[in-house]
């Protein structure tokens, strides 16, 4: 007897064949059949006029701690992700070195600086009651509603053997020898592979640059080399070239750690933007070389426009344009003596628009910017308006009108920059791109940034406006970005399409309707913590497993996410 039975449906597999209608049985966990199905089953559907495909695969999150105090992944699971990745850029919560009890609260802030997570939440949604990686990953086997595998981060590497001199110094002999022996640890327990960071815009929680931003390339190509003595592994790296243009050096890095581990590299992100028409084809350069020199470089680019809210009152995109993290970080009355000052800000805009800012530069226009919410009298009625249109009525220069109106507000002010990449022929040259071999939809950051932006909605929203909006590819073309090409980077086993045997992980839904709802600011985290949700729409159910995870934008209450751990649940994807 079959455990659920679902009739009539599209069929859209995943492996980009045209979609079929079938009954789709599960059983046990698994799809057990697909066709006409006259066996018996508990339960049952009818999906007429509904499409089935597989679960969704995120292959680039920070769900590491949200895990804990929230085990379905929200809002990723409620638009059809049932796998993701965790662990990236660099940071983990493990391994813990148990001689440093101070290690955790270094690490909390870390996070909470470097990836925008809630202090408050990280210090009471998660246990802290592991040390190894291992451990980490055992903490949260059975308590999760979705699938999720981890890399092991290179700061919490240095950080356990090097301790405080893991930021700014260089590890000994011995002190590399034994991050190597710790790193092969959490390999066999079932890490992923290696992250890492050697990004400028990355700072602990002390305002320095993070432990794996001292690391030298021999470090990295030692650490990369052991990635490939266990099964099921790969690396994933952030330079800061990644934000806009790959340095020589860079590239070079790269092709020798993917290289030195005979396993892919993925990076992120890969901003596409007709207007940069160079970036693009200097980026996937180092796609080229590897393959050459026997690595492989895999590029995310997220594939809509995903509204980001900034302010002059907290850590944000803005900090991280050169020169303007050391105003923004005064106290409020000094930073808005400061960017009164038009000398101040002259320099500011300066900076903004200079090359070394890179894709910050994107950030500068600020007569773009639409006011978001406003806490004072002087701001009323500003709410949704065009800050060009708000400095012509005064006769100020926009950024000047914005200082003027987040001085009103004590800095609270929420600004939504205009995306400047909105533009058909930027759309055009997306369409183009994705077709590249080593480019891989993603790069969400879900779970990270969670009052800044909402990128976790990536999935509907790609379908419902590139699919059923601006036609940029079809539907079939566009359910196997988003299950079996990740599925397959990753070496993920058995998951990724709907065939008979595999895991049943499954996203039922409307094509007419698929879509995710505008980004809106809810309090739901450990210490009534503020982060943007994002309601689904047209998703029918989603199940993980097998077991029904969330029907009608509602979760089940089941957890029958499964720790995915390398070799076991993951095969070696080789460059070889």
């Amino acid at each position: 007897m079959l455990d659920h039975l679902i009739k009539g449906v599209t069929v859209i597999d995943g492996s980009g064949g045209p979609a079929f209608v079938a009954d789709v049985g599960i059983r046990d966990g698994r799809i057990a059949v697909i066709g006409q199905v006259s066996e018996e089953a508990r339960t049952s559907e009818d999906a007429a006029g509904l499409v089935l495909a597989p679960g969704f695969v995120d292959p680039h999150t920070h769900y590491d701690a949200q895990l804990f105090w929230d085990p379905y992944a929200t809002p990723s699971l409620n638009h059809g992700v049932t796998t993701v990745a965790g662990g990236n850029c660099g940071f983990t919560l493990a391994p813990l070195n148990p001689a440093r009890p101070e290690d955790a609260d270094y690490t909390r802030r870390m996070m909470s600086k470097v990836e925008g997570m809630s202090l408050v939440a990280l210090e009471e949604g998660a246990p802290w009651s592991w040390h190894s990686f291992g451990e980490y990953l055992d903490a949260l086997e059975g308590r999760i509603a979705v699938n999720a595998g981890f890399m092991v981060g290179h700061c919490a590497l240095r950080r356990y053997v090097m301790g405080p001199e893991a930021v700014g110094g260089q590890p000994t002999g011995e002190q590399l020898a034994q991050m190597l022996t710790l790193f092969h640890e959490a390999m066999e327990a079932g890490a992923w592979g290696l992250s890492t960071t050697q990004s400028s815009t990355h700072s602990d929680g002390d305002g320095k640059p993070v432990a794996s931003r001292h690391a030298k390339p021999a470090e990295l190509l030692a650490l990369s080399q052991a990635v490939g003595d266990h099964e099921g592994t790969q690396i994933e790296a952030i330079v800061a070239g990644c934000l806009d243009q790959f340095s020589d050096d860079e590239i070079d890095l790269f092709v020798e750690m993917s290289a030195a581990a005979g396993r892919p590299l993925n990076w992120n992100v890969l901003t596409i933007d007709s207007s940069v028409p160079e970036r693009v084809p200097r980026q996937l350069a180092a796609s080229e070389r590897a393959r050459k020199a026997g690595g492989r470089i895999v590029a995310l680019t997220m594939p809509i426009l995903t509204p980001m809210n900034m302010s002059l009152g907290t850590f944000c995109a803005l900090n991280l344009i050169p020169g303007w993290g050391e105003v923004l970080g005064l106290p409020v009355p000094e930073r808005i003596a400061k960017l009164r000052d038009p000398v101040v800000r002259s320099e500011m805009l300066r900076r903004a628009d200079s090359k070394e800012a890179g894709v910050f530069r994107r950030l500068a226009d600020f007569g773009r910017y639409v006011i978001g919410d406003t806490y004072s009298a002087e701001n009323e009625g500003l709410t949704g308006r065009v800050v060009r249109d708000i400095a012509a009525e005064r006769g100020e220069e926009p950024f000047q009108c914005i200082i003027e109106i987040c001085a009103n507000d004590r800095m609270r002010t929420v600004l939504w920059p205009m995306p400047t990449d909105n533009d058909p022929d930027s759309w055009t040259l997306r369409q183009e791109t994705w077709r590249h071999e080593d480019v891989l939809l993603g790069g969400s950051d879900a779970g990270a940034h969670l009052d800044r932006m909402c990128g976790a909605p990536y999935t509907t929203r790609f379908i419902g406006d590139c699919v059923r909006g601006r036609k940029l590819v079809t539907l079939e073309q566009a359910v196997k970005m988003l299950t079996d090409d990740p599925a397959r980077l990753f070496g993920l086993r058995e998951r990724g399409r709907i065939e008979e045997g595999f895991h049943a992980d499954l996203v039922l839904f409307d094509p007419e309707r698929i879509d995710a709802g505008k980004a809106t600011l809810v309090h739901d985290l450990p210490g009534d913590s503020p982060r943007l949700d994002s309601k689904a729409i047209g998703i029918t159910a989603v199940w993980v497993n097998g077991v029904e995870a969330i029907r009608g934008d509602v979760v089940s209450g089941a957890v029958p996410g499964k720790v995915l751990r390398s070799g076991r649940d993951t095969r070696t994807v080789s460059t070889k």
